[in-house]
């Protein structure tokens, strides 16, 4: 996986009470787009992540 800086990350819920997230990729630190990405999600909050398989990238303006 390879993001930038304003694509998005899905990560989908593998449990049926806790809701899908989407957060925006704040900075990537990884070497030539690959992870880890700092994301901000909707509340504000802001992690340092490793996507996994239950997360789907979508570039920015799309």
């Amino acid at each position: 996986m390879k993001a930038e800086a304003g694509d998005e990350l899905h990560f989908y819920s593998r449990l049926l009470d806790q809701p899908d997230r989407v957060a925006t990729v704040v900075e990537v630190r990884g070497d030539g787009g690959e992870p880890p990405y700092l994301v901000r999600f909707a509340d504000g909050t802001e992690r340092l992540v490793f996507p996994g398989s239950d997360c789907v990238l979508t570039p920015h303006g799309q």
